[in-house]
């Protein structure tokens, strides 16, 4: 709950910086603060997915080591899981190229 709570409040506070940003000068694609936003929120976004990516691994590896005879049902649980976590920093990285490509609230 935290974790999330956290997570939803890095993303709010960082895109909002995004899109208060001033307009990028004549020739410039995008803003600094767009860009540094972007940035952070994709490195907040892919660190947090990797620890839960390696969390999982670890607990069925644990999983597997208890129970070898549970290895397929494991194995095919953590395959899952490991794609509904890629997906958020998926997700994740297109709301980024969204906010680095697309001019905010039509600037």
């Amino acid at each position: 709950m935290r974790k999330s709570l956290l997570m939803t409040l890095a993303m709010v506070l960082f895109a909002s910086a995004a899109f208060a940003s001033e307009p990028a000068a004549a020739g410039a694609a995008v803003g600094p603060t767009a860009a540094w936003a972007t940035a952070i929120g994709m490195a907040i976004a892919a660190g947090l997915c990797g620890l839960g990516q390696g969390m999982g691994l670890k607990a069925a590896c644990e999983g597997t080591a208890r129970n070898p005879e549970a290895g397929g049902k494991l194995t095919v649980t953590l395959i899952l899981g490991l794609a509904f976590i890629e997906s958020l920093a998926i997700y994740a990285l297109v709301v980024n190229l969204i906010l680095l490509f697309v001019k905010p609230l039509g600037a």
